[in-house]
């Protein structure tokens, strides 16, 4: 304690009265002492801290990091950011259905097979960038996921703006664009979005919560059509599909309780948004509100729904034909 060290030629301070053996403060010694030497350094440029050592690692390896372990890659979750492919079956079925890669990763010393060697001839021809890096930080990067030695990184979905779509689709002939309302299935939106490139219809609308998005499921399912229909990504459906209504779209809800069917529907030369809702709840109450006519799909007894791909796919096929 200052003042009381028992050092050789230490002077002990005392006091009197009230508060008798406290010592005197600094006198704004330390205050002065710290003045001028700036804020701290972030861990990742502190030479001595893991953050700066994680960060020189990845660059030897040619991709960013900030050093957090909150910005390394996120593993599957749709929208938010790059989704991986991990698995020796998996990369190969992705590779060969032409799914946009990012890059390729395989672990130093993986196991040479067959599968390995057609995914080293796949991304040779494609022109994919193939990096080897140590298993432990492949294990890191897809999340701890088995992926026996191949990953593939995929690049964040370009999707269109909801008011970009409504303008596309301002331009065309009769346009038609398929809503999808709290569809999560990977698949059934891959679906949906194959049967609107087969259908002509302008593009796709789907919620940004409580709904799939394009990943390497979707992807593979669409077999490529994603690639060239436009798929918009809502904030607020409900609000954007008054934006559709305003613009002189008719929105068209599925229903299998509704009594017009869809081989039936009064708009087959008008601009519409065919919304299709979830398998298992259907559509939820604010959209089925903002709709102007609920349709029904007719099916058999023994079956108590379709699914949101096939729904999707009868009703543009008879949207297609009525036109």
């Amino acid at each position: 304690m200052p003042g009381n060290s028992q050092r050789k030629g230490a002077v002990r301070k005392t006091g009197k009265g009230v508060g008798q053996g406290r010592t005197a403060g600094s006198g704004g010694r330390v205050r002065r002492g710290l003045e001028g030497k700036g804020p701290t350094p972030k861990a990742e440029d502190r030479p001595y801290h893991v953050a700066h050592k994680r960060k020189q690692a990845a660059t030897r390896r040619g991709r960013p990091s900030t050093g957090s372990r909150d910005s390394r890659p996120k593993t599957g979750r749709p929208g938010s950011g790059p989704e991986w492919v991990v698995g020796r079956n998996p990369v190969v079925e992705a590779l060969q259905a032409g799914i946009p890669v990012h890059a390729a990763y395989v672990a130093e010393g993986a196991e040479r097979d067959d599968r390995l060697r057609e995914i080293f001839r796949i991304t040779a021809e494609t022109k994919i960038t193939v990096l080897q890096t140590p298993r432990a930080d492949l294990d890191q990067l897809t999340g701890g996921a088995v992926h026996q030695g191949v990953a593939l990184q995929l690049p964040a979905f370009d999707y269109a703006h909801p008011d970009d779509l409504l303008a596309e689709a301002t331009t065309a002939d009769a346009p038609v664009v398929v809503a999808l309302d709290s569809v999560t299935d990977p698949r059934n939106l891959g679906a949906v979005v194959r049967s609107a490139a087969a259908f002509g219809a302008v593009g796709v609308l789907i919620p940004e919560r409580r709904s799939a998005g394009m990943t390497a499921a979707a992807w593979k399912t669409s077999a490529g059509a994603a690639a060239r229909v436009p798929i918009a990504r809502a904030t607020n459906l409900t609000r954007t599909l008054k934006a559709f209504a305003e613009a002189g779209f008719a929105i068209v809800g599925l229903d299998g309780e509704a009594e017009t069917t869809v081989d039936a529907l009064p708009y087959a030369d008008d601009p519409v948004v065919l919304v299709v809702g979830s398998e298992g709840d259907g559509l939820s109450r604010l959209v089925r509100e903002s709709c102007d006519l609920l349709a029904a799909i007719p099916i058999g007894d023994r079956v108590e729904s379709l699914n949101a791909g096939v729904a999707a796919g009868i009703a543009l096929y008879e949207l297609s034909r009525r036109r």
